[in-house]
């Protein structure tokens, strides 16, 4: 599998992420273990996970399976915490973090969203802290908007702002209006989460909801509602006849797609089972035709005005 440096930062990760939302919830250990196998086996590198997913117990599995092992040096081990962006729950979350996936650093720290209760200057006071403390090797932002994100590279100059995690696909491109050129501005590098679209453009949804599918959960229903639309059944369906023109899956387009817009570092693809990380893996190597990506492009462009554009067109 490729490697990609992180915006303009030394960080090197896989192309493709490997996301553990899933696990000790819809995932168990067994097969968290086996899709850590494999992904590493693809030649994968990025793990993320957060410090609330399965209300930590991702963090701890993953812990349990990489803890004292060489697979730990071989990672990079990416988590998020800071629903509390002040210093003190900041930290504390990082060091909870360490605590479950028993390790005194993580390679990227992230905070996971904006907190309106907590000055930027304090959040970001709490990130040089955990890079100058060795507890993090690399900080950055993840689900911030572009002004935030330039201004807190402002503030972390000192030890760079590296990283920011973004919901970015064929479905959702908002990101490109200005979170992708302020990372471009400044050296940031894009991290995808959701990159199939919540799962949808996988194209399982085009005629029914599968009973084992996320929007079939009780817990994932909502988070995949807001995609299952007209506007959104219509990408879908061109991203299904590229697959079938290609001679590949839905995902793979969907994937190779994504890995070709400017400034994404890596795509975090939350497997639920090892079978569907093995079909995305195998997107990492597929390169689209330029008419195909065109027609894409156009299908699922997103509206933009004022300010973005100026003069108006």
């Amino acid at each position: 599998m490729r490697e990609r440096r992180v915006g303009t930062s030394g960080l090197r990760t896989s192309v493709l992420g490997l996301g553990t939302m899933t696990w000790g919830r819809d995932t168990d250990a067994a097969d968290a273990a086996e899709q850590l196998h494999d992904f590493r086996d693809a030649g994968g590198t990025l793990v993320d996970t957060s410090s609330t997913y399965a209300h930590g117990d991702a963090e701890q599995i993953l812990g349990e399976l990489v803890a004292g092992t060489k697979a730990r040096d071989e990672l990079v081990l990416c988590t998020k915490g800071g629903r509390d962006a002040s210093r003190r729950g900041l930290l504390a979350d990082l060091d909870g973090s360490l605590e479950r996936l028993r390790t005194d650093h993580v390679d990227l720290y992230l905070v996971a969203c904006p907190d309106p209760a907590a000055p930027l200057e304090e959040t970001v006071s709490a990130l040089r802290l955990a890079v100058t403390s060795g507890r993090a090797r690399y900080v950055g932002l993840s689900n911030h908007p572009g002004w935030a994100s330039a201004r807190a590279a402002s503030l972390l100059d000192d030890v760079g702002l590296t990283a920011l995690e973004v919901e970015y696909s064929l479905l959702e491109r908002g990101v490109e209006r200005e979170v992708q050129p302020a990372a471009a501005a400044l050296g940031m590098g894009l991290l995808a989460w959701s990159p199939l679209g919540r799962g949808v453009l996988t194209g399982k949804y085009r005629r029914t909801v599968p009973a084992d599918s996320r929007a079939a959960s009780p817990h994932l229903a909502g988070f995949v509602e807001p995609y299952l639309t007209q506007r959104c059944g219509a990408i879908v369906d061109a991203v299904v006849t590229a697959a079938h023109g290609l001679g590949r899956t839905p995902a793979e387009i969907a994937l190779a797609w994504l890995l070709a817009r400017d400034q994404v570092a890596a795509a975090i693809v939350g497997a639920r089972t090892p079978g569907q990380l093995r079909q995305s893996v195998a997107a990492v190597e597929l390169e689209l035709p330029d008419e195909v990506r065109a027609a894409l492009d156009d299908v699922s462009a997103s509206p933009r005005g004022y300010p973005e554009m100026w003069p108006a067109p």
